[in-house]
């Protein structure tokens, strides 16, 4: 007698057989992914990988890992979420999103998965979303601890948060363009940039029709740029080591106050100048960018390191393992900034860590507004030797501030325009030992 189900049972069998080649050529397909941009060998340098690149190397990971060897694809999974997250765009923070709540659907007390989960609402600008979830990962770490960096953030999506409800309450709802500054119900948030588009139309329709003498648009305009600041702000990069401070303005300026401080450039004409017991006299020695100390030369003390990372990926360069109490990270655009400063610091070698406040000192107009010296007519960045004095002149805490190493308008760290203002702003300058002071 035939057996009735024989038939099915062999489709099955093929549609098995058939999935299984499938899965086999998917994960051949995710380990070729996986290697692309990879070193012939594991030591063997090479250049740097792209950020889109690494994003395909995470999904070929964890392409090859499910249904492979591999004993559990979940960190494989995360893997993609960072990747996203750190190739930016808003499809890339979408996928990122989605490839967390998967992640958080999976393990429901993963700490990395709703870590993950809450800074890619966080990328969207779903401020009240990645709240809640950044409260959920702060809420699986035991204690509370090993989370500061997190922890400022959800305060800086509070401060965010609070700005909008007290713009909300100083102009109607109608308004037309108050409209979407806050999430309504089951719809989320517009994203930063668009909400501080729409707070700078609502000040300027405000100027306009109210005058800048009226109460209610003064503190509208203060709000906005309350906002602006909180939306650029990320004050410590994810993933800074709890021993690193950050500090900004305030804070630098208290470190440096009453202290005698000595900027060291021009290193090797320095060498041949043997400064070093002088330079170690100061109360804090500032090095810049790539320095060698050196006893008899420029001194062997490194109290504050200032540096301004180049290059089309300036987060791949080499870690900053050289001690210093405070260290200052320099750059224009606060995406590259935040990876660099997450990328190159080194876990205990630095006490204090600048924050994003004083990543731009010389064209931030809450400091130095971009004056003089602060570019050259060829349009080129200013040299970190020149932006840390500016910026040390500026805060104007310090007793004595002297340039050490380089003589005003001589070959070496500072350009033509910069040695220009040092020699027109300094009160003396002694030749023999190569020490310009501006105190």
């Amino acid at each position: 007698m035939t057996n009735p189900l024989a038939g099915l049972f062999k489709a099955r069998q093929r549609d098995a057989a058939r999935s299984a080649l499938y899965a086999g050529s998917v994960h051949r397909c995710g380990a070729y992914l996986a290697a692309q941009g990879a070193p012939a060998a594991p030591d063997a340098p090479g250049p740097a990988v792209p950020r889109q690149t690494r994003l395909t190397q995470a999904i070929g990971t964890l392409t090859a890992s499910v249904g492979g060897p591999a004993a559990d694809p979940f960190d494989a999974l995360l893997g993609v979420g960072e990747r996203a997250l750190e190739a930016g765009g808003q499809a890339s923070a979408e996928l990122a999103l989605s490839v967390a709540g998967t992640a958080t659907l999976l393990r429901r007390r993963s700490r990395a998965a709703w870590r993950l989960h809450g800074a890619a609402l966080d990328g969207l600008g779903r401020d009240d979303e990645a709240l809640e979830s950044y409260e959920r990962y702060l809420a699986l770490v035991p204690g509370g601890e090993g989370a500061p960096g997190t922890a400022r953030r959800i305060d800086t999506l509070r401060q965010r948060r609070a700005v909008l409800d007290e713009v909300a309450a100083l102009v109607p709802g109608d308004d037309a363009h108050s409209a979407g500054l806050r999430a309504a119900p089951g719809r989320p948030a517009a994203p930063p940039a668009e909400v501080t588009a729409r707070l700078a139309a609502l000040v300027r329709g405000r100027l306009a029709r109210d005058g800048a003498g009226d109460p209610a648009v003064r503190r509208l305009a203060e709000l906005y740029g309350t906002y602006r600041r909180l939306v650029e702000r990320d004050a410590v990069p994810a993933g800074l080591s709890d021993t690193t401070v950050p500090v900004g303005v305030a804070g630098l300026r208290a470190l440096l106050t009453g202290k005698s401080v000595c900027v060291v450039a021009g290193a090797e004409e320095g060498a041949r100048g043997a400064l070093g017991a002088g330079t170690d006299g100061y109360d804090l020695v500032v090095r810049c960018d790539a320095f060698r100390p050196d006893a008899s030369g420029t001194g062997v003390r490194t109290d504050l390191h200032a540096v301004t990372p180049g290059g089309a990926t300036p987060w791949d360069g080499p870690p900053w393992t050289a001690p210093a109490a405070i260290r200052l990270v320099f750059a224009e655009d606060a995406p590259r900034w935040r990876r660099v400063v997450r990328g190159r610091l080194v876990p205990g070698a630095q006490q204090y860590v600048g924050d994003v406040s004083l990543r731009r000192p010389l064209t931030d107009p809450a400091l130095l507004g971009g004056s003089d010296g602060a570019g050259g007519s060829d349009g080129a960045a200013a040299s970190t030797a020149f932006t840390v004095l500016r910026l040390l002149d500026f805060l104007d805490v310090s007793p004595r501030l002297d340039l050490v190493g380089l003589r005003p308008g001589g070959a070496g760290a500072l350009r033509p325009a910069e040695a220009a203002w040092v020699a027109d702003h300094s009160t003396h300058v002694d030749d023999s030992t190569m020490r310009t002071s501006l105190r």
